[in-house]
């Protein structure tokens, strides 16, 4: 295994602990020790999940965050079945959080690189709203599905002011 999928993998164990509620949660969940869990969640250890806790917390978040990753690795994408939560989701608000995370991003590139180096410790730095916007960015995708299964619908935009 490469050490670029490695590195994925590992922040995204990372995210799937987070979406869980955290190290004590993910250990109620999986039945698997703290200090394990702990190492999953550590991007400097170089364990991985095993198959029975991936399916479990990706269960409960209902998010296939690792899956995600697995998939990509092999030249395939996840899609969302649920159609009615990609019509939720509103076109205009989740593109403004894609630019949000996309700020993010800029702004600890710019604090990363500013010495002109890149250390292992700044890539994950970086790594933490590049996960966020790649979330983000999914939520804009599945409201642009649900415009597109809906054969569209009108922008509400409106100028301030405008009764």
């Amino acid at each position: 295994m490469s050490d670029a999928i490695h590195y994925r993998l590992k922040a995204a164990q990372r995210d799937l602990i987070a979406r869980c509620g955290g190290i004590a949660r993910c250990v109620e969940l999986t039945s698997f020790s703290q200090s394990q869990v702990g190492r999953w969640n550590n991007p400097n250890d170089p364990e991985l999940m095993p198959l029975g806790a991936i399916v479990v917390l990706e269960g409960d978040c209902r998010h296939p965050l690792v899956t995600a990753v697995l998939a990509d690795n092999s030249g395939r994408r996840l899609t969302v079945p649920d159609v009615e939560f990609q019509q939720e989701i509103g076109v205009l608000t989740s593109h403004a959080e894609v630019m949000r995370q996309s700020a993010e991003i800029s702004h600890t590139l710019a604090q990363v690189i500013s010495d002109g180096r890149v250390t292992p410790s700044e890539a994950q730095t970086l790594d933490r709203p590049a996960a966020a916007m790649e979330a983000s960015l999914s939520k804009f995708r599945m409201s642009l599905a649900g415009i597109k299964a809906r054969g569209g619908e009108a922008a509400s935009l409106r100028i301030v002011g405008d009764a």
